[in-house]
């Protein structure tokens, strides 16, 4: 996790994000400590929800917190500026997700071994970042200029 936030250190205040799979809340809550305008936890899962919603109550943050598929959560196509994925690794889950993303800028955590796609344009791999069985990999989109 440390790791993760070194790489997207200054892309992190005042944005949109969207903790998609979010299990603990762990890193959207390091978001929102790294001033973050707001925050969306979606899980899929009723006990991982509690647990989102009670840590942000010992942080002191208030958050969306939202019951559902994340799949369909993307589908409905919400917009952010900064999408943290860490779906189950032993899933498609992370070729369906950047299938469905659109007009944001993200940042997803694979298993090492796992390719990650490249994306049509506008968007692109920015970078891949290894770290003992886990790879984090940057995408981007790019901006008019």
């Amino acid at each position: 996790k440390e790791s993760m936030f070194n790489i997207v250190q200054f892309d992190v205040e005042g944005r949109r994000v969207l903790d998609l799979f979010a299990g603990t809340g762990q890193l959207g809550i390091e978001c929102l400590s790294r001033g973050a305008k707001e925050v969306t936890f979606v899980d899929q899962s009723r006990e991982a929800i509690a647990i989102v919603k009670q840590n942000l109550k010992s942080c002191g943050f208030e958050a969306r917190v939202v019951q559902s598929d994340s799949i369909a959560f993307l589908e409905r196509g919400a917009k952010f500026d900064l999408i943290l994925l860490d779906p189950p690794y032993a899933t498609n889950l992370i070729d369906k997700a950047l299938q469905i993303i659109n007009s944001v800028d993200i940042l997803t955590e694979s298993g090492r071994e796992k390719p990650m796609p490249e994306m049509n344009m506008p968007y692109f791999k920015c970078k891949e970042y290894n770290y003992g069985k886990v790879k984090l990999t940057t995408y981007s989109r790019e901006t008019d200029k």
